[in-house]
């Protein structure tokens, strides 16, 4: 599965895209249905220092998951988005086994 990677206002460089990749393909560990998947980078126009944006969202076959973080760097957006989608992932999993 490889994600579909978009960044708005400025072009991700290919470290960043690798990222990306790694960290959204272990995924896959946790639940074997994952059809596809979106990555939104942002930068927002904003004073504050954390002004990076990562929004990904999961297809499933049922419901697709989304997790949006906003953090200093995108790198960090990533890893918060993951990890929280790593936990909806594992939900969605325990709710299809329980039926």
């Amino acid at each position: 599965m490889t994600p579909k990677i978009q960044s708005v206002h400025f072009n991700a460089d290919k470290k960043l895209i690798d990222f990306i990749n790694e960290k959204v393909t272990k995924l896959t560990q946790f639940h074997d249905g994952i059809i596809g998947t979106d990555v939104i980078l942002k930068l927002e126009k904003s004073s504050d220092q954390a002004n990076k944006t990562a929004e990904i969202k999961l297809q499933l076959s049922g419901n697709p998951l989304f997790a949006k973080k906003q953090c200093a760097t995108f790198e960090e957006a990533i890893d918060a988005a993951v990890d929280a989608l790593r936990t909806q992932v594992k939900k969605h999993k325990e709710k299809a086994l329980a039926k």
